[in-house]
């Protein structure tokens, strides 16, 4: 598995799970719970993470669709 990103921002998590699922393509989001825990310092990020086969498949996407600013760079 690789990060694509982190974030708090359940609005860029949700997004980010409807675009890939679109593409059937399935992300995870690790921390959920710890973050949800901290309250609302956001202390600790949620880490979106992607299957390793699938990341240039995932970048190439995002890149197409102009969102690409949006993760982490390798």
């Amino acid at each position: 598995m690789v990060e694509l990103l982190r974030t708090n921002d359940p609005v860029l998590i949700s997004f980010l799970t409807a675009f890939f699922k679109s593409y059937d393509i399935e992300i995870y989001v690790l921390d959920y719970y710890a973050s949800m825990m901290e309250g609302s310092v956001s202390a600790i990020p949620r880490r979106i993470m992607i299957d390793s086969e699938l990341e240039d498949q995932a970048r190439a996407l995002m890149r197409e669709a102009g969102i690409s600013h949006l993760v982490s760079t390798r």
